[in-house]
Formats: structure tokens, C-alpha cells, sequence
């Protein structure tokens, strides 16, 4: 039964991957995603990976670096330029001329500012010493998994990212404010504010609970234009837990998340999960306050 579930709160785009990104008042989506989102990764010259603040240790600056537009993309062009503000302070254009070195010289590694993902897309990841976290049971455990649509051709299923995506599962993340609350009634003692989730959409809820969780194939019709395919709950990780500007490193968060919110992920196993991804079916313009109906 199609209702209205709420309104868009917040909107948000992460032009370099795991990366601070920009809050917008309204958004292109394409087939692809909010246009210009994970458009850019940083990637390790030393070992092919794409350098993802899933192993805090070796990027512990990585997420407190921010990456805006220098104007706003559009769907079907060349994307402009993006700025990025390092954590000391720094700032280099996409389209310097030595983008690579100033990048290399703050993280202390050589590294390349890349705009597709490699076939082989992995990163490295690091597992926490918690009980359930991963059903393949890893714990205080560094894995190098693949993601987007080479994680999904060693699955040997349809990918649902381009072959040179740095999506890590779907094209969109959506998360609810009554998730987000119900989550800190929970665990009253963490700081659950929903920047930890990185999401595309934030969804102003007035139901009490995980909504989200019974979305899982059904469609979110978004304003006029943008339609969305709910594809599966969205797994979470290490960056939930690691300081952010503004939000200080709390692992308690993923504890809470293993307590209270394990779901099977698209038949993979058992995961602590916060929020969905989704495809887009309808492309079109989502802007601040429109009306979410679920169908």
C-alpha cells in the first residue's frame, strides 16, 4: 500500500570517496546516482587499492579532508573541477597540474587523485574485535574486499554499478531520521548523528523504528520526477566509528549496530545494518522537502 513515509531532509554528494562531501539544497540524480557522487577516489600507487577510510590506520587523515564542486555538475556533461581542503589546512584543484603531488605529500604516500575505479577495485578494510560483526567471522582483522562491480563479477551476479564505479554496492544510500533516533533511545550514551552514515538522502520520518528495513524491494516515488528501487539493506562498517570533524570516534557505534540491527544482505549473511541502498529508475532534480511515498 503506497503512503507517504515523509520528507527529504538533507541531501547530501561525496565527490572523492571517503572524503567530507557537500550538503545541497537539491541534486541531479541520473541512472548512476546523485550526479558528480564518489566521482573521484584517491588511489594507493603502491598497491593498486583505492584508499578508503575503512583502514583507519593507514587513512587516518582521509575523512577529515573535504571535497566540494567548484560548480555544480549536470547530467550528461564533463564534470567541472573539484576543490579539496586537506586536513592541515591545504587546498588543491582537481585540475592542478600537480594535484598528485600536493595529495601524495599530505597523506605521505604516493598517490593518484583517480576519476574511474580500476577493474579490480578493492580496498583494504579493517574489522573490529566485535562477536557478529562479519558473518565470515573476521575480528581485529584486516581483509581487502572488492567492491562495485568487480565484487559483484566475483559473485558472478549482475552488477548494480558501472563497470567503473567507486559505488561501493548501489547507486544511492538513504537513511531515516527515525532510524537515527531510534538508534540513539537505544544507545543513549553514543553519538549517533547521522553525518557517521555518509548517505545520500535523509528521509524526515515520523514513524518510531528502522523503517527502512521493510523497503527491501519496494519503490520510493521522490517528488515529482525521482524514482527509486529499494535493492538492499546497507551494511555497515569501521567508518561509523572513527572520528570526524565534529564527531568524535565513538566504537561503540557498530557494538550498537551488531545489537540491535543484524539483517541478511542480499543473501550475502547476517550484517549490522543502518539505512538501504537503492537504484534509480526515474532520473529527474530531488530537492529539500519533497514529499517521500513509498509503493
Amino acid at each position: 500500500m503506497s503512503r507517504v513515509i515523509g520528507r527529504i531532509a538533507d541531501l547530501w554528494r561525496f565527490p572523492v570517496k571517503s572524503m567530507q562531501g557537500e550538503q545541497l539544497d537539491g541534486a541531479h540524480v541520473s541512472v548512476a546516482g546523485l550526479v558528480g557522487d564518489r566521482a573521484y577516489a584517491l588511489l594507493d600507487c603502491q598497491t593498486g587499492k583505492v584508499a578508503s577510510a575503512t583502514h583507519p590506520k593507514l587513512w587516518p587523515e582521509l575523512i577529515a579532508c573535504r571535497a566540494t564542486f567548484v560548480e555544480s555538475p549536470l547530467p550528461g556533461r564533463q564534470l567541472p573541477a573539484i576543490r579539496i581542503e586537506l586536513a592541515d589546512g591545504t587546498a588543491v584543484r582537481s585540475d592542478a597540474a600537480d594535484v598528485n603531488a600536493v595529495l601524495s605529500r599530505f597523506f605521505g604516500r604516493l598517490v593518484e587523485l583517480a576519476r574511474a575505479a580500476p577493474k579490480d577495485f578493492t580496498i583494504d578494510q579493517y574489522h573490529p574485535d566485535i562477536e557478529n560483526l562479519d558473518p565470515e567471522g573476521h575480528r581485529n582483522e584486516l581483509t581487502a574486499p572488492k567492491l562495485g562491480a568487480a565484487m559483484y563479477k566475483e559473485l558472478g551476479t549482475q552488477s548494480l554499478v558501472a563497470e567503473d564505479s567507486f559505488m561501493d554496492l548501489a547507486p544511492v544510500s538513504v537513511i531515516t531520521t527515525s532510524t537515527v533516533d531510534h538508534l540513539g533511545a537505544l544507545q543513549p550514551d553514543s553519538c549517533f548523528d547521522v553525518r557517521r552514515f555518509r548517505m545520500n538522502l535523509i528521509i524526515n520520518t515520523m514513524e518510531r523504528g528502522f523503517v527502512e528495513n521493510d523497503w527491501v524491494d519496494r519503490s520510493l516515488h521522490i517528488g515529482d520526477e525521482v524514482r527509486l528501487s529499494v535493492a538492499m539493506p546497507d551494511p555497515r562498517c569501521v567508518m561509523t566509528t572513527v572520528a570526524q570533524p565534529g564527531i568524535p570516534r565513538d566504537p561503540e557505534i557498530l557494538k550498537g549496530l551488531v545489537k540491535h540491527n543484524r539483517l541478511d544482505v542480499a543473501g550475502w549473511g547476517l550484517y549490522p545494518c543502518a539505512g538501504v541502498y537503492a537504484t534509480v529508475t526515474f532520473p529527474g532534480t530531488i530537492r529539500k522537502d519533497a514529499p517521500v511515498i513509498v509503493v
